[in-house]
């Protein structure tokens, strides 16, 4: 989680793979989407509408200024889902005391528990039985305001998940792939967008040696965007 959401899961045999899909289709429960939602609920104070937070409606004027002139600030801007994002946090401070903005983080919670769910291995699947869900990205920086509707969705979806954090970021990640395959004993399974492994016999890599690809939303040899989280 960050300013875009992805779950990737494996019982070791397959990928499986839920949102990702950028600020516009997907991304439940991201930093982008936080951030939208806080951005609308202080619009709607602005309006007099229900479901508005005159507290969203301050820190908007605090970050971005008079609220009217925020669609020609936000719309035209190339990085939105970033800016969006930006407002997360503000969301994350006001949620203490705005039942407004705690109800944004319980339902990112939600969503974000929900696109776990999808990815985790049918019960049994597994030897025994269970399996991790691991929780990694800024986004959960927030604590537990967030992480806490995220547990409690994820006990009733996937009882016999198990919640923990990531062990080590995408470089550690790379290093551990690395020293799997220089001991040719890599156990996760080969994908053409996530994990790409080719044996390069006759290439620049040495003898025997195969390269290894991993990719989360670059584009691919086509260049077609693989559809990965920002």
């Amino acid at each position: 989680g960050g300013t875009g959401m992805i779950a990737l899961g494996t019982d070791l045999v397959e990928w499986r793979r839920a949102d990702g899909w950028g600020h516009l289709l997907g991304d439940n429960g991201s930093g982008a989407w936080i951030g939208r939602a806080g951005l609308e609920a202080a619009m709607r104070a602005h309006d007099g509408r229900r479901g508005g937070s005159p507290a969203l409606l301050d820190r908007l004027r605090s970050v971005f200024g008079p609220a009217e002139e925020l669609p020609g600030l936000l719309y035209p801007r190339s990085d939105r889902p970033a800016v969006l994002a930006s407002f997360a946090p503000e969301v994350a401070a006001c949620a203490g005391a705005d039942a407004i903005a705690a109800d944004i983080l319980r339902r990112a919670g939600v969503h974000i528990a929900e696109a776990a769910a999808a990815v985790c291995p049918k019960e049994g699947a597994e030897a025994d039985g269970g399996c991790e869900v691991a929780l990694t990205g800024g986004l959960f920086r927030m604590g537990e305001p967030l992480i806490g509707p995220v547990r409690e969705e994820l006990a009733r979806l996937v009882p016999q998940a198990r919640l923990t954090t990531g062990t080590g970021d995408p470089l550690t990640g790379a290093l551990r792939i690395a020293r799997a395959l220089a001991a040719d004993d890599l156990r996760l399974p080969h994908h053409p967008t996530m994990l790409s492994v080719q044996n390069t016999r006759n290439g620049s890599a040495p003898s025997g040696r195969a390269t290894t690809t991993v990719r989360n939303g670059e584009p691919g040899p086509d260049d077609v965007p693989a559809h990965g989280a920002p």
